[in-house]
């Protein structure tokens, strides 16, 4: 009996123990939301801004460009997934590479080659574990991401783009990422990166004035210099490296969200 009870102390002890750390680690996850959140309204000016620019360029202007232009035959796609270097965050990382799946899934039903581009050490280990192969991985910076991070991925996909099929270059470019909604709500999204779908002028500004972003009205008109084709090729890498680090920083925001509601379901169980 006293060999029982020394048992049942001991399971006590061990919870009390596992309780303190899930608190800590609760009350870590709700102070980081706080930057999180921060990070991703203090993007939004920028991202309005350049989006508005691509905007005026493209729908003033006929253009035929490579980075806006439907292939009329796609045979290979890119997918980048973004999960979670840590665990410890409930099901985050399971919803986005379900979601993935389905993409796979549904590019693979079109007849298309899909390379798989990886953020995030959760998703190496899915695909790792499975004998599967990805194109390239980025880990570190999951849950603080910085705008140095989000070019090199933004280079390293807009070369598969540019580069011919037919020597291992894509047709179109996916990224799959965690939606930040609110601090209960987080949805897994697709968005196709590339062709890019560029927000016609109307849209723009009504994307403007939702955000609370000034200069909200009527699109203006601008005169290029030198061309319209030479701003298009300055402004679009920007305007994608600003779309993966939003991406990016809405994922963060949406891990950090997720960890601090499974620590909080962690301690109240024990």
């Amino acid at each position: 009996m006293g060999a029982q009870i020394r048992v049942y102390r001991q399971k006590i002890a061990s919870t009390s123990s596992m309780k303190k750390i899930f608190k800590a680690m609760e009350l870590i996850a709700t102070s980081r939301i706080t930057k999180a959140r921060e990070r991703v309204s203090a993007s939004l000016p920028y991202a309005n801004a350049i989006t508005r620019a691509v905007s005026a360029v493209s729908s003033q202007h006929d253009i035929d460009h490579v980075l806006t232009t439907e292939p009329e035959n796609p045979t290979r796609a890119a997918v980048l997934i973004m999960s979670s270097d840590r665990g410890l965050a409930g099901a985050y990382s399971a919803n986005v590479l379900r979601k993935a799946e389905q993409l796979l899934t549904r590019l693979g039903e079109e007849g298309k080659d899909v390379d798989v581009y990886v953020v995030g050490r959760k998703a190496q280990t899915y695909f790792d574990f499975r004998g599967r192969d990805y194109k390239q991985l980025w880990t570190g910076q999951t849950d603080a991401p910085v705008a140095e991070r989000a070019s090199e991925i933004g280079e390293v996909l807009v070369d598969a783009f540019l580069t011919d099929t037919a020597d291992g270059g894509v047709d179109e470019i996916h990224v799959v990422f965690t939606e930040f909604v609110s601090l209960v709500k987080q949805n897994p999204h697709v968005v196709r990166l590339l062709p890019l779908e560029v927000v016609d002028a109307d849209e723009a500004t009504t994307s403007a004035t939702a955000s609370g972003s000034s200069g909200a009205g009527s699109m203006p008109l601008y005169e290029f210099e030198p061309s319209a084709e030479a701003v298009l090729d300055a402004l679009l890498p920007r305007y994608i490296d600003s779309r993966i680090l939003s991406a990016l920083l809405s994922a963060s925001a949406s891990e950090q969200a997720s960890r601090q509601a499974a620590m909080k379901t962690a301690t109240d169980n024990a």
